[in-house]
Protein backbone atom coordinates (compact mmCIF):
# COMPACT_ATOMS: atom_id res chain seq x y z
CA UNK A 1 0.00 0.00 0.00
CA UNK A 2 0.96 3.57 -0.60
CA UNK A 3 2.40 5.74 1.94
CA UNK A 4 0.45 6.87 5.23
CA UNK A 5 -1.80 9.64 4.99
CA UNK A 6 -2.32 12.45 7.39
CA UNK A 7 -4.63 12.46 10.48
CA UNK A 8 -7.11 14.74 10.57
CA UNK A 9 -8.96 16.26 13.27
CA UNK A 10 -13.12 15.53 13.19
CA UNK A 11 -14.11 19.04 14.61
CA UNK A 12 -17.87 19.46 16.23
CA UNK A 13 -18.78 23.11 14.37
CA UNK A 14 -21.57 23.53 17.30
CA UNK A 15 -18.40 23.51 20.47
CA UNK A 16 -15.12 23.86 18.07
CA UNK A 17 -14.15 20.37 19.82
CA UNK A 18 -12.14 17.80 18.36
CA UNK A 19 -13.97 14.63 18.56
CA UNK A 20 -12.39 12.25 16.24
CA UNK A 21 -9.50 11.95 13.65
CA UNK A 22 -9.33 10.01 10.58
CA UNK A 23 -6.83 9.54 8.21
CA UNK A 24 -6.87 11.34 4.81
CA UNK A 25 -5.63 9.39 1.02
CA UNK A 26 -1.94 9.90 -0.26
CA UNK A 27 -1.61 10.58 -4.08
CA UNK A 28 -0.54 6.77 -3.86
CA UNK A 29 -3.18 5.45 -1.88
CA UNK A 30 -5.79 7.31 -4.09
CA UNK A 31 -3.82 5.73 -7.43
CA UNK A 32 -4.14 2.29 -6.16
CA UNK A 33 -7.89 2.18 -5.14
CA UNK A 34 -8.50 3.11 -9.05
CA UNK A 35 -6.64 0.59 -10.34
CA UNK A 36 -7.82 -1.44 -8.10
CA UNK A 37 -11.73 -0.63 -8.60
CA UNK A 38 -11.15 -0.80 -12.62
CA UNK A 39 -10.22 -4.73 -11.74
CA UNK A 40 -13.06 -5.30 -9.82
CA UNK A 41 -15.35 -3.47 -11.87
CA UNK A 42 -15.69 -6.07 -14.80
CA UNK A 43 -16.89 -8.86 -12.11
CA UNK A 44 -19.27 -6.45 -10.61
CA UNK A 45 -21.27 -5.60 -13.88
CA UNK A 46 -21.15 -9.63 -14.92
CA UNK A 47 -23.57 -10.11 -11.63
CA UNK A 48 -26.98 -10.42 -12.24
CA UNK A 49 -28.81 -7.19 -12.46
CA UNK A 50 -31.12 -8.56 -9.37
CA UNK A 51 -28.42 -9.66 -7.41
CA UNK A 52 -27.08 -5.92 -7.54
CA UNK A 53 -30.93 -4.97 -6.42
CA UNK A 54 -30.59 -7.70 -3.25
CA UNK A 55 -27.51 -5.89 -2.26
CA UNK A 56 -28.55 -2.34 -2.44
CA UNK A 57 -31.36 -3.94 -0.58
CA UNK A 58 -29.49 -4.76 2.05
CA UNK A 59 -27.95 -1.43 2.57
CA UNK A 60 -31.14 0.18 2.97
CA UNK A 61 -32.04 -2.45 5.75
CA UNK A 62 -28.52 -1.70 7.39
CA UNK A 63 -29.37 2.19 7.16
CA UNK A 64 -32.68 1.70 8.99
CA UNK A 65 -31.15 -0.98 11.79
CA UNK A 66 -28.42 1.91 12.51
CA UNK A 67 -30.19 5.60 11.79
CA UNK A 68 -30.28 5.73 15.47
CA UNK A 69 -26.53 6.40 15.31
CA UNK A 70 -26.32 7.54 11.70
CA UNK A 71 -28.07 10.24 12.85
CA UNK A 72 -26.12 11.30 15.51
CA UNK A 73 -22.89 11.03 13.57
CA UNK A 74 -24.52 13.45 10.48
CA UNK A 75 -25.19 16.08 13.38
CA UNK A 76 -21.57 15.85 15.41
CA UNK A 77 -20.28 16.22 12.58
CA UNK A 78 -21.48 18.98 10.17
CA UNK A 79 -23.80 20.73 13.37
CA UNK A 80 -27.38 19.73 11.33
CA UNK A 81 -30.18 19.93 13.92
CA UNK A 82 -30.88 15.75 15.43
CA UNK A 83 -34.63 16.16 13.86
CA UNK A 84 -32.88 16.96 10.31
CA UNK A 85 -30.35 14.21 10.50
CA UNK A 86 -33.56 11.79 11.54
CA UNK A 87 -35.63 13.34 8.41
CA UNK A 88 -32.76 12.97 6.27
CA UNK A 89 -32.11 9.42 6.83
CA UNK A 90 -35.91 8.79 6.43
CA UNK A 91 -36.08 10.27 3.32
CA UNK A 92 -33.24 8.35 1.95
CA UNK A 93 -35.38 5.67 2.15
CA UNK A 94 -38.16 6.43 -0.54
CA UNK A 95 -35.11 7.00 -3.00
CA UNK A 96 -33.02 3.86 -2.48
CA UNK A 97 -36.86 2.50 -3.25
CA UNK A 98 -37.16 4.00 -6.09
CA UNK A 99 -34.22 3.12 -7.77
CA UNK A 100 -34.76 -0.41 -6.36
CA UNK A 101 -38.18 -0.46 -7.99
CA UNK A 102 -37.33 1.33 -10.87
CA UNK A 103 -33.64 -0.44 -11.93
CA UNK A 104 -35.14 -4.07 -13.30
CA UNK A 105 -37.16 -1.49 -15.79
CA UNK A 106 -35.26 0.59 -17.11
CA UNK A 107 -31.65 -0.91 -17.16
CA UNK A 108 -32.77 -4.10 -18.99
CA UNK A 109 -32.04 -4.80 -22.42
CA UNK A 110 -35.21 -2.99 -24.73
CA UNK A 111 -35.94 -4.93 -28.17
CA UNK A 112 -37.37 -1.74 -30.49
CA UNK A 113 -37.99 -3.41 -33.60
CA UNK A 114 -38.91 -7.63 -34.89
CA UNK A 115 -39.07 -7.42 -38.15
CA UNK A 116 -38.54 -10.82 -40.11
CA UNK A 117 -35.33 -12.33 -38.90
CA UNK A 118 -33.97 -9.13 -37.56
CA UNK A 119 -34.37 -7.79 -34.53
CA UNK A 120 -33.00 -4.30 -33.18
CA UNK A 121 -31.98 -4.25 -29.57
CA UNK A 122 -30.47 -1.44 -27.13
CA UNK A 123 -28.22 -2.46 -24.28
CA UNK A 124 -27.81 -0.38 -20.90
CA UNK A 125 -24.05 -0.85 -20.21
CA UNK A 126 -21.79 0.17 -17.33
CA UNK A 127 -19.92 3.42 -17.93
CA UNK A 128 -16.60 1.60 -15.67
CA UNK A 129 -15.05 3.38 -13.00
CA UNK A 130 -16.71 6.60 -12.07
CA UNK A 131 -15.41 9.71 -9.32
CA UNK A 132 -18.59 10.49 -6.96
CA UNK A 133 -17.30 13.51 -5.26
CA UNK A 134 -19.76 14.76 -2.59
CA UNK A 135 -21.43 17.15 -0.57
CA UNK A 136 -21.45 17.42 3.34
CA UNK A 137 -25.13 19.57 3.29
CA UNK A 138 -26.98 16.56 2.55
CA UNK A 139 -24.51 14.05 2.26
CA UNK A 140 -27.13 10.70 2.10
CA UNK A 141 -28.97 12.77 -0.34
CA UNK A 142 -26.46 13.49 -2.48
CA UNK A 143 -24.14 10.92 -2.71
CA UNK A 144 -27.03 8.22 -2.74
CA UNK A 145 -28.17 10.20 -5.92
CA UNK A 146 -25.34 9.27 -7.62
CA UNK A 147 -23.76 5.57 -5.94
CA UNK A 148 -27.49 4.02 -5.91
CA UNK A 149 -27.74 4.08 -9.21
CA UNK A 150 -24.60 4.07 -10.23
CA UNK A 151 -23.57 0.71 -8.82
CA UNK A 152 -27.06 -0.55 -9.77
CA UNK A 153 -26.08 0.03 -13.33
CA UNK A 154 -22.64 -2.00 -12.91
CA UNK A 155 -20.41 0.52 -12.35
CA UNK A 156 -17.52 0.79 -9.73
CA UNK A 157 -17.49 3.83 -7.72
CA UNK A 158 -14.69 5.65 -6.47
CA UNK A 159 -16.45 7.88 -3.68
CA UNK A 160 -15.36 10.90 -1.83
CA UNK A 161 -17.46 12.63 0.55
CA UNK A 162 -16.92 16.20 1.76
CA UNK A 163 -13.91 16.78 3.90
CA UNK A 164 -17.13 18.08 6.48
CA UNK A 165 -18.96 14.70 6.35
CA UNK A 166 -15.66 11.76 6.62
CA UNK A 167 -17.29 9.56 9.16
CA UNK A 168 -20.71 9.87 7.25
CA UNK A 169 -18.70 8.84 4.18
CA UNK A 170 -17.36 5.81 6.21
CA UNK A 171 -20.34 4.68 7.90
CA UNK A 172 -21.49 4.65 4.11
CA UNK A 173 -18.80 2.67 2.93
CA UNK A 174 -18.96 0.38 5.61
CA UNK A 175 -22.71 -0.34 5.20
CA UNK A 176 -22.37 -1.11 1.55
CA UNK A 177 -19.58 -3.20 2.68
CA UNK A 178 -21.81 -5.30 5.17
CA UNK A 179 -24.43 -5.70 2.24
CA UNK A 180 -22.31 -7.01 -0.17
CA UNK A 181 -20.53 -4.67 -2.20
CA UNK A 182 -16.64 -5.93 -2.49
CA UNK A 183 -14.36 -3.40 -1.12
CA UNK A 184 -12.84 -2.40 -4.13
CA UNK A 185 -15.98 -1.52 -6.34
CA UNK A 186 -17.08 1.09 -3.68
CA UNK A 187 -14.15 2.63 -1.97
CA UNK A 188 -14.12 5.71 -0.07
CA UNK A 189 -11.55 8.47 -1.04
CA UNK A 190 -10.68 10.45 2.19
CA UNK A 191 -9.15 14.25 1.90
CA UNK A 192 -9.86 17.68 1.01
CA UNK A 193 -9.65 19.49 -2.33
CA UNK A 194 -6.35 18.55 -3.26
CA UNK A 195 -7.11 14.59 -2.61
CA UNK A 196 -10.36 15.46 -5.31
CA UNK A 197 -8.42 17.10 -7.62
CA UNK A 198 -5.89 13.89 -7.61
CA UNK A 199 -8.87 11.69 -7.77
CA UNK A 200 -9.65 13.18 -11.09
CA UNK A 201 -6.34 12.89 -12.69
CA UNK A 202 -6.58 9.86 -13.04
CA UNK A 203 -8.46 7.77 -15.87
CA UNK A 204 -11.84 7.61 -14.86
CA UNK A 205 -15.26 6.40 -17.20
CA UNK A 206 -17.17 9.69 -15.80
CA UNK A 207 -16.41 12.49 -12.64
CA UNK A 208 -19.59 13.44 -10.48
CA UNK A 209 -19.61 16.81 -8.50
CA UNK A 210 -21.89 18.48 -5.73
CA UNK A 211 -20.74 21.12 -4.87
CA UNK A 212 -19.76 24.95 -5.96
CA UNK A 213 -20.01 26.67 -9.16
CA UNK A 214 -16.43 27.96 -8.67
CA UNK A 215 -15.08 24.42 -7.84
CA UNK A 216 -18.00 22.41 -10.54
CA UNK A 217 -15.66 24.71 -13.26
CA UNK A 218 -12.37 23.27 -11.88
CA UNK A 219 -14.02 19.72 -12.32
CA UNK A 220 -15.20 20.41 -15.68
CA UNK A 221 -11.62 21.85 -16.91
CA UNK A 222 -9.81 18.89 -15.09
CA UNK A 223 -11.53 16.27 -17.09
CA UNK A 224 -11.75 18.25 -20.04
CA UNK A 225 -10.43 16.51 -22.87
CA UNK A 226 -11.27 13.11 -21.16
CA UNK A 227 -14.19 12.90 -23.85
CA UNK A 228 -15.68 11.02 -20.48
CA UNK A 229 -19.32 11.96 -19.11
CA UNK A 230 -19.00 14.90 -16.32
CA UNK A 231 -22.00 16.07 -14.19
CA UNK A 232 -22.05 19.15 -12.07
CA UNK A 233 -24.77 19.60 -9.63
CA UNK A 234 -23.74 23.28 -8.42
CA UNK A 235 -25.24 26.03 -6.60
CA UNK A 236 -28.58 28.26 -7.06
CA UNK A 237 -30.26 31.39 -6.56
CA UNK A 238 -33.48 30.00 -5.83
CA UNK A 239 -36.21 32.72 -6.23
CA UNK A 240 -39.74 32.80 -5.54
CA UNK A 241 -42.62 35.13 -5.86
CA UNK A 242 -45.57 35.28 -3.74
CA UNK A 243 -48.56 36.61 -5.58
CA UNK A 244 -51.08 39.28 -4.61
CA UNK A 245 -53.77 36.63 -4.01
CA UNK A 246 -52.32 34.40 -1.86
CA UNK A 247 -52.93 33.29 2.47
CA UNK A 248 -49.76 35.30 3.30
CA UNK A 249 -49.78 33.59 7.22
CA UNK A 250 -49.61 30.13 4.78
CA UNK A 251 -47.09 30.77 2.77
CA UNK A 252 -44.78 33.12 5.40
CA UNK A 253 -44.63 29.65 7.26
CA UNK A 254 -43.88 27.61 4.14
CA UNK A 255 -41.23 29.84 3.00
CA UNK A 256 -39.65 30.65 5.93
CA UNK A 257 -39.04 27.08 6.35
CA UNK A 258 -37.88 27.21 2.89
CA UNK A 259 -35.58 29.46 3.34
CA UNK A 260 -33.95 28.52 6.90
CA UNK A 261 -34.45 24.98 7.14
CA UNK A 262 -30.28 22.87 7.69
CA UNK A 263 -29.09 26.79 7.94
CA UNK A 264 -30.22 27.67 4.56
CA UNK A 265 -27.09 25.13 3.61
CA UNK A 266 -29.05 23.89 0.66
CA UNK A 267 -28.40 24.66 -3.12
CA UNK A 268 -32.13 24.37 -3.48
CA UNK A 269 -33.26 26.91 -0.40
CA UNK A 270 -35.01 29.90 -0.98
CA UNK A 271 -32.54 32.62 -1.14
CA UNK A 272 -34.88 35.29 -2.91
CA UNK A 273 -38.30 36.39 -2.25
CA UNK A 274 -40.60 38.54 -4.50
CA UNK A 275 -43.93 39.73 -2.59
CA UNK A 276 -46.19 41.46 -4.88
CA UNK A 277 -46.58 44.68 -3.54
CA UNK A 278 -50.88 44.48 -2.49
CA UNK A 279 -49.13 41.95 0.38
CA UNK A 280 -46.07 42.59 1.35
CA UNK A 281 -45.79 44.13 4.81
CA UNK A 282 -48.69 41.55 5.78
CA UNK A 283 -46.33 38.65 4.23
CA UNK A 284 -43.16 40.48 5.99
CA UNK A 285 -45.33 40.69 9.32
CA UNK A 286 -45.84 36.93 9.13
CA UNK A 287 -42.62 36.09 7.76
CA UNK A 288 -40.77 37.50 11.21
CA UNK A 289 -43.68 36.40 13.78
CA UNK A 290 -42.43 32.65 12.26
CA UNK A 291 -38.69 33.04 12.25
CA UNK A 292 -38.96 34.77 15.53
CA UNK A 293 -40.19 31.18 16.41
CA UNK A 294 -36.91 29.46 15.33
CA UNK A 295 -35.13 27.75 18.44
CA UNK A 296 -31.19 27.83 18.06
CA UNK A 297 -29.31 25.67 19.94
CA UNK A 298 -27.72 22.20 20.56
CA UNK A 299 -27.95 20.44 17.61
CA UNK A 300 -28.25 17.14 19.23
CA UNK A 301 -31.73 18.78 21.33
CA UNK A 302 -34.91 18.01 19.87
CA UNK A 303 -36.19 21.30 20.20
CA UNK A 304 -33.58 22.91 17.75
CA UNK A 305 -34.30 23.98 14.00
CA UNK A 306 -30.96 26.01 13.88
CA UNK A 307 -27.63 24.56 14.43
CA UNK A 308 -24.29 26.25 13.91
CA UNK A 309 -23.14 27.12 10.22
CA UNK A 310 -20.91 23.84 8.96
CA UNK A 311 -18.18 25.88 7.62
CA UNK A 312 -16.57 28.26 9.85
CA UNK A 313 -15.81 30.33 6.81
CA UNK A 314 -19.20 31.21 5.61
CA UNK A 315 -19.79 33.31 8.18
CA UNK A 316 -17.62 36.17 6.52
CA UNK A 317 -19.47 35.53 3.30
CA UNK A 318 -22.77 36.41 4.94
CA UNK A 319 -21.06 39.19 6.95
CA UNK A 320 -19.90 40.52 3.71
CA UNK A 321 -23.70 40.35 2.08
CA UNK A 322 -25.32 42.08 4.70
CA UNK A 323 -23.07 44.78 5.19
CA UNK A 324 -23.14 45.40 1.01
CA UNK A 325 -27.03 45.42 1.37
CA UNK A 326 -27.26 47.94 4.28
CA UNK A 327 -24.86 50.01 2.53
CA UNK A 328 -27.38 49.86 -0.54
CA UNK A 329 -30.23 50.96 1.30
CA UNK A 330 -31.51 47.39 2.90
CA UNK A 331 -33.15 47.29 6.34
CA UNK A 332 -31.93 44.58 8.96
CA UNK A 333 -35.23 42.99 10.24
CA UNK A 334 -34.19 40.33 11.84
CA UNK A 335 -30.91 38.92 12.90
CA UNK A 336 -27.26 40.38 10.93
CA UNK A 337 -24.54 38.89 12.64
CA UNK A 338 -22.86 36.05 14.31
CA UNK A 339 -23.86 35.28 17.48
CA UNK A 340 -21.67 36.04 20.09
CA UNK A 341 -20.22 34.10 23.07
CA UNK A 342 -21.07 30.44 21.90
CA UNK A 343 -18.47 28.42 20.71
CA UNK A 344 -18.52 27.21 16.86
CA UNK A 345 -19.83 29.17 14.40
CA UNK A 346 -23.14 30.74 14.46
CA UNK A 347 -25.38 33.13 12.28
CA UNK A 348 -28.34 34.74 13.49
CA UNK A 349 -31.13 34.00 11.25
CA UNK A 350 -31.08 37.24 9.38
CA UNK A 351 -34.01 38.98 7.53
CA UNK A 352 -33.63 41.84 5.37
CA UNK A 353 -35.99 43.96 3.41
CA UNK A 354 -36.09 46.85 0.92
CA UNK A 355 -33.74 45.14 -0.73
CA UNK A 356 -32.62 45.34 -4.80
CA UNK A 357 -31.70 43.74 -6.77
CA UNK A 358 -27.82 45.22 -7.58
CA UNK A 359 -26.96 43.81 -3.92
CA UNK A 360 -25.00 40.48 -3.38
CA UNK A 361 -27.64 39.14 -1.06
CA UNK A 362 -29.81 38.61 -4.15
CA UNK A 363 -27.27 38.16 -6.65
CA UNK A 364 -24.99 35.73 -4.87
CA UNK A 365 -25.58 32.73 -3.25
CA UNK A 366 -25.74 32.89 0.72
CA UNK A 367 -25.73 29.28 1.92
CA UNK A 368 -26.75 30.47 5.05
CA UNK A 369 -29.19 31.50 7.08
CA UNK A 370 -29.78 35.15 5.59
CA UNK A 371 -32.42 36.04 3.21
CA UNK A 372 -33.68 38.97 1.40
CA UNK A 373 -37.45 40.19 0.57
CA UNK A 374 -38.27 42.38 -2.50
CA UNK A 375 -41.47 44.47 -2.89
CA UNK A 376 -42.62 44.11 -6.53
CA UNK A 377 -45.73 45.79 -8.43
CA UNK A 378 -46.84 42.95 -10.37
CA UNK A 379 -46.27 39.73 -12.49
CA UNK A 380 -44.17 40.92 -14.97
CA UNK A 381 -41.82 42.80 -12.47
CA UNK A 382 -41.39 39.54 -10.53
CA UNK A 383 -40.67 37.58 -13.61
CA UNK A 384 -37.86 40.09 -14.70
CA UNK A 385 -36.07 40.10 -11.05
CA UNK A 386 -36.45 36.04 -10.96
CA UNK A 387 -34.54 35.49 -14.34
CA UNK A 388 -32.38 38.18 -13.34
CA UNK A 389 -29.68 35.35 -12.60
CA UNK A 390 -26.75 33.26 -13.91
CA UNK A 391 -28.32 29.89 -11.96
CA UNK A 392 -31.40 27.98 -12.54
CA UNK A 393 -32.11 25.64 -10.08
CA UNK A 394 -35.19 26.32 -9.03
CA UNK A 395 -37.87 28.51 -9.16
CA UNK A 396 -41.51 28.76 -7.57
CA UNK A 397 -44.99 30.77 -7.28
CA UNK A 398 -47.45 31.01 -4.61
CA UNK A 399 -50.80 31.49 -6.00
CA UNK A 400 -53.85 29.72 -5.33
CA UNK A 401 -53.92 30.53 -9.42
CA UNK A 402 -52.38 27.18 -11.27
CA UNK A 403 -52.81 29.28 -14.53
CA UNK A 404 -50.96 32.27 -13.25
CA UNK A 405 -48.27 30.56 -11.92
CA UNK A 406 -47.58 27.99 -14.88
CA UNK A 407 -47.41 31.22 -17.08
CA UNK A 408 -44.79 32.85 -14.73
CA UNK A 409 -42.95 29.38 -14.15
CA UNK A 410 -42.43 28.68 -17.63
CA UNK A 411 -40.85 31.87 -18.36
CA UNK A 412 -37.65 30.86 -16.12
CA UNK A 413 -34.91 28.75 -17.22
CA UNK A 414 -35.12 26.43 -14.31
CA UNK A 415 -34.52 22.65 -13.85
CA UNK A 416 -37.53 22.28 -11.22
CA UNK A 417 -40.79 24.61 -11.72
CA UNK A 418 -42.57 24.70 -7.80
CA UNK A 419 -46.06 26.04 -7.40
CA UNK A 420 -47.22 26.38 -3.99
CA UNK A 421 -44.38 24.87 -2.31
CA UNK A 422 -40.19 24.80 -2.45
CA UNK A 423 -37.41 23.29 -1.14
CA UNK A 424 -38.60 19.73 -2.49
CA UNK A 425 -37.25 17.10 -4.55
CA UNK A 426 -38.66 13.36 -5.92
CA UNK A 427 -36.94 10.53 -6.75
CA UNK A 428 -39.64 10.23 -9.29
CA UNK A 429 -38.25 13.54 -10.82
CA UNK A 430 -35.35 14.42 -12.72
CA UNK A 431 -33.25 17.35 -10.61
CA UNK A 432 -31.51 18.79 -12.78
CA UNK A 433 -29.74 22.51 -13.25
CA UNK A 434 -29.57 25.46 -15.99
CA UNK A 435 -26.69 28.14 -16.26
CA UNK A 436 -24.57 28.18 -13.14
CA UNK A 437 -26.44 25.70 -11.21
CA UNK A 438 -24.93 22.74 -13.28
CA UNK A 439 -25.15 20.31 -16.01
CA UNK A 440 -26.40 16.81 -15.88
CA UNK A 441 -29.39 14.85 -14.51
CA UNK A 442 -30.02 12.80 -11.47
CA UNK A 443 -33.05 11.08 -10.29
CA UNK A 444 -36.16 9.83 -11.82
CA UNK A 445 -35.45 7.13 -14.74
CA UNK A 446 -32.72 9.41 -16.20
CA UNK A 447 -30.86 9.44 -13.48
CA UNK A 448 -30.63 5.43 -13.82
CA UNK A 449 -29.50 5.82 -17.54
CA UNK A 450 -26.91 8.75 -16.60
CA UNK A 451 -24.72 6.01 -15.57
CA UNK A 452 -25.10 3.83 -18.59
CA UNK A 453 -23.57 3.93 -22.47
CA UNK A 454 -26.07 2.54 -25.23
CA UNK A 455 -24.83 -0.51 -27.14
CA UNK A 456 -26.75 -0.87 -30.30
CA UNK A 457 -27.71 -4.75 -31.57
CA UNK A 458 -28.10 -5.42 -35.21
CA UNK A 459 -29.28 -8.83 -35.08
CA UNK A 460 -29.85 -11.10 -37.96
CA UNK A 461 -30.78 -14.78 -38.14
CA UNK A 462 -29.78 -16.73 -41.24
Amino acid sequence: MGRRGPDVNVVDPATGEVFDRVRDDTPETVAEKVVAARAAQGEWAERPLDERVAIVGRFRDLVVRHADDLALTLTRETGKPITQSRNELRGLLPRIDFFLDAAPRVLGDETVQRDGDTVEVIAHEPLGVVANISAWNYPYFVGSNVFVPALLAGNAVLYKPSEHATLTGLAIGSMLGDAGVPIDVFAVVLGAGAIGAELLSHPLDGAFFTGSYSTGRRVAEAMAGRLAPVQLELGGKDPVYVCDDVDVVWAAESLADGAFYNNGQSCCSVERIYVHRDVHDAFVDAFLEVVDGFVMGDPTDERTYLGPLTRADQAEVLEQQVADAVAKGATVRRGGSRVAGRPGTWFEPTVLTEVTSDMAVMRDESFGPVIGIQRVADDEEAVARMADTDYGLTAGVYTPDEDRARAILRRLDVGSAYWNCCDRVSPRLPWTGRGHSGVGTTLSTYGLLTFTKPRAWHLIAR
